[in-house]
């Protein structure tokens, strides 16, 4: 494949994977109605999808931005920016891969009792 499609490929994909949360959020709301008791119930198709899909995608976006984070390391730390730069390209990332459920929209645990 020449560098032109494959550019089309990973963009196309990217553009999928940035959609995914809007498609698949599911959320139940207490009878009361108040937001801090909301949990979310997500779908099967999300699940799958975030498991085939973006998962390993936000694995792969962790490693290349820590990888990012090194070589643009001298220059974040003559600017003064390296929590930001760090956050950006590896917190973020990491923690959408790691610390939400499948299918989840939000990153932390949520127990559903």
């Amino acid at each position: 494949m020449n560098l032109f499609r494959s550019t089309a490929v990973v963009l196309a994909l990217s553009t999928g994977l940035l959609t995914m949360p809007a498609q698949a959020q599911s959320v139940q709301q207490n009878a009361s109605g108040d937001p801090m008791y909301t949990v979310e119930a997500p779908k099967a198709f999300a699940i799958v999808g975030d498991l085939l899909i973006a998962r390993p995608l936000l694995i792969a976006a962790t490693a290349i931005g820590a990888g990012l984070f090194v070589v643009s390391l001298p220059f974040t730390a003559m600017g003064g920016g390296i929590g930001v730069t760090g956050k950006a390209l590896v917190v973020e990332p990491g923690a959408a891969a790691f610390a939400r459920c499948l299918g989840c929209t939000r990153v932390g645990y949520n127990r559903q009792d």
